[in-house]
């Protein structure tokens, strides 16, 4: 079963995509401590990382570089979540870039087809 690590200091948006992703298949451990990230990654070993920009400790832009940045992790797909829709546009091109974003509030067909999209390709 594909591993999935959603990360949001909002649990009411982490229920709804563990609901939602559960219900397709996925296993999904969730983290409302950006801080945590790493040991969190380290002991799921998740295929994919759903990642909030806007955490209440943690920048997840910040956190996403640091992802990519370390040989280990590298390989893992992330996917930043956003309320603001120019995120994407500032990070299009620079190094420890997301391997794709999604808007909040997102809907559901973009969630699934994000994730299918970047575990088919992982």
């Amino acid at each position: 079963m594909r591993r999935i690590l959603a990360v949001d200091d909002n649990e009411d948006i982490l229920d709804i995509m563990k609901l939602i992703l559960e219900d397709c298949g996925y296993e999904v451990e969730t983290l409302t401590d950006g801080n945590a990230i790493f040991d969190a990654i380290k002991q799921i070993h998740p295929d994919l990382i759903l990642l909030d920009v806007m955490l209440g400790n943690a920048d997840g832009r910040e956190l996403c570089k640091e992802i990519k940045a370390r040989a280990e992790m590298q390989d893992i797909p992330v996917i930043l979540v956003s309320a603001s829709h120019q995120v994407a546009e500032r990070f299009a091109l620079n190094s420890g870039a997301p391997d794709d974003f999604l808007a909040k509030p997102f809907d559901i067909n973009d969630l699934l087809a994000k994730v299918e999209h970047n575990m088919a390709a992982a």
